[in-house]
């Protein structure tokens, strides 16, 4: 059974507003790996506040319209 983390997030639909921009290209402007961006879309692994910061900036939004804590 795979772990899921209790951090929803809109990185999936925020990539798809932007051009279709792929995940791998997501993950060398915040300086993760494809995997690591694919894995916080899926929920199974709670990014740094860095690197949620580092998205959010990307998009132009605030972190919480991006990210949601969720019990």
């Amino acid at each position: 059974m795979t772990k899921r983390f209790p951090i929803n997030n809109k990185v999936r639909e925020l990539r798809e507003q932007h051009g279709q921009l792929s995940q791998s290209e997501l993950g060398k402007i915040v300086g993760v790996t494809r995997q690591t961006i694919a894995a916080i879309e899926q929920r199974r692994y709670s990014p740094s506040l860095e690197v949620s910061f580092k998205i959010a900036n990307y998009f132009n939004c605030d972190i919480g319209e991006v990210f949601q804590w969720e019990e």
